[in-house]
C-alpha cells in the first residue's frame, strides 16, 4: 500500500479538521483498476453474445423468458457465457485489490462496449445523444477512479467476517433477503413479462451481496496465494457458498431479463441498480468513506451522477434516428424471429390515457 501523507489540523481549531490522506492511487488500486477495466471489456461482450444466443434458441425452441432453457443446447449463448466467467474472474480479482466504490462504476464501460457492439452486430442503432452517453460514462468512470478511497487493509478473513456480522450491515441484508423472496414468490409470477424492474430488481439486491461476499472471499485467496493460509477458516468456505448461489440467481433472472427486454433497457437499469446498491452496501460493511473527507465523497458522487446521466442517455436514445423518436419498443415480441422483430406490433399502454396502442413499428 503506497505510503499516506497526512496535513495537521490548524492548532487551536475546536473540532479538528479533516485529515487530508489522499495522495495517488496505490499499488493494489491500479491493480485493481486494470482488471477492472478488463473485466469491463469481457462482460460488455459477452452481453452481446449471449443475447445472438438466446434469440437463436428462442427460435426454435422455448423462450427463456417464459421459463424456457433451450439456450443451454446453444453454442453461441455458452461462447457469451464463458466470455462473461472470464469477465467475472477479472472483476473478482479486481475487488481483492480495490475497494467497491472504484471497482463497480467502472461497470459503465461494458455499457459502453455493449452499446457499441449492439449498433454493429444487433442493428440498434446508437444515436448521436448516446455516444455523448457513452463520454459521460468515461469522463464519471475517471472522476471516480481519481478520488477513489485506498483499500482497507485487513488481515484476516476473520476480520471480514466481524465487520459482515455489525449490526448495520446484518439489518442491509435481512432487508435485501426479505425483499428478493418479496419479489421472486410475490411479484415474478404477475408481472415477471410486463415490468421490467422485477427481474432486475432481484439481480441488483442479490448482487450487492454477492459483490461483498466475492470480495470477502477475493481477500481470503489474495492472503492465502501471500503465504497467510486462509482455508482454514469455515467464513472462508461460507463466503464462498453465498457467492455460488447469488451467482447462480443473478445469471438465472437476467437471462430472463435479456430475452424478455430490449438489450438497450436492460444494460443502463441493472447498471444503475446494481452499482447503487452495491456502493451502498460497501459503505456499510466496509465503511469505505470513513478513511475520505467530504470533499473526495462528493467528487466521488458527482461522478456517479455523471455515469448514471450517460447510462440515461444511452438508454432513452438507444433505438433513436437523428431527427425520429424511438421505435423499438421496450419489450421483445415472443414470437419474433431471430433478430427480434415481429409481424405483429406488441400492445402497449397509454400511460396518461390506460388505452392499449400499437408500436409504431407495427405501422410500418
Amino acid at each position: 500500500m503506497a505510503a499516506e501523507t497526512s496535513t495537521s489540523a490548524a492548532a487551536g481549531s475546536g473540532g479538528g479538521s479533516w485529515v487530508e490522506s489522499y495522495t495517488g492511487m496505490s499499488t493494489d488500486n491500479i491493480k485493481g483498476l486494470v482488471l477492472a477495466l478488463s473485466s469491463s471489456v469481457f462482460i460488455g461482450t459477452s452481453f452481446i453474445v449471449k443475447k445472438k444466443g438466446l434469440r437463436k434458441a428462442g427460435a426454435s425452441g422455448v423462450r427463456a423468458g417464459v421459463g424456457g432453457y433451450s439456450y443451454l443446447y446453444e453454442p453461441l449463448w455458452w461462447a457469451g457465457m464463458i466470455t462473461m466467467i472470464v469477465g467475472e474472474v477479472a472483476n473478482f480479482a479486481a475487488y481483492a485489490f480495490a475497494p467497491a466504490i472504484l471497482v463497480t462504476p467502472l461497470g459503465a464501460l461494458s455499457i459502453i462496449i455493449s452499446a457499441v457492439l449492439a449498433d454493429i452486430m444487433l442493428k440498434e442503432k446508437l444515436h448521436i445523444f448516446g455516444i455523448l452517453g457513452c463520454v459521460l460514462c468515461v469522463v464519471g468512470s475517471t472522476t471516480i477512479v481519481l478520488h477513489a478511497p485506498q483499500e482497507r487493509e485487513i488481515e484476516s478473513v476473520a476480520e471480514v467476517w466481524d465487520l459482515a456480522t455489525e449490526p448495520a450491515f446484518l439489518f442491509y441484508a435481512t432487508i435485501v433477503l426479505a425483499a428478493t423472496f418479496v419479489l421472486i414468490f410475490r411479484y415474478i409470477p404477475q408481472y415477471g413479462q410486463t415490468h421490467i424492474m422485477v427481474y432486475i430488481g432481484v439481480c441488483s439486491l442479490v448482487g450487492s451481496l454477492s459483490v461483498m461476499s466475492v470480495k470477502a472471499l477475493g481477500i481470503a485467496l489474495k492472503l492465502t496465494f501471500s503465504g497467510i493460509n486462509q482455508l482454514i477458516y469455515p467464513q472462508t468456505w461460507l463466503f464462498a457458498i453465498i457467492v455460488v448461489a447469488c451467482i447462480l440467481t443473478q445469471m438465472n433472472y437476467l437471462n430472463k431479463a435479456l430475452d424478455t427486454f430490449n438489450t438497450a433497457v436492460v444494460s443502463p437499469i441493472y447498471y444503475t441498480m446494481f452499482t447503487s446498491l452495491t456502493i451502498l452496501a460497501s459503505v456499510i460493511m466496509f465503511k469505505d468513506w470513513d478513511r475520505q473527507n467530504p470533499t473526495q465523497i462528493v467528487t466521488e458522487m458527482c461522478g456517479f451522477v455523471t455515469i448514471l446521466s450517460g447510462t440515461f442517455l444511452l438508454h432513452k436514445t438507444k433505438d433513436m434516428v437523428d431527427g425520429l423518436p424511438p421505435t423499438l419498443p421496450i419489450r421483445i415480441p415472443k414470437h419474433g424471429d431471430e433478430n427480434g422483430y415481429a409481424s405483429e406490433g406488441i400492445p402497449l399502454r397509454s400511460a396518461a390515457e390506460g388505452l392499449p396502442l400499437r408500436s409504431p413499428r407495427a405501422a410500418e
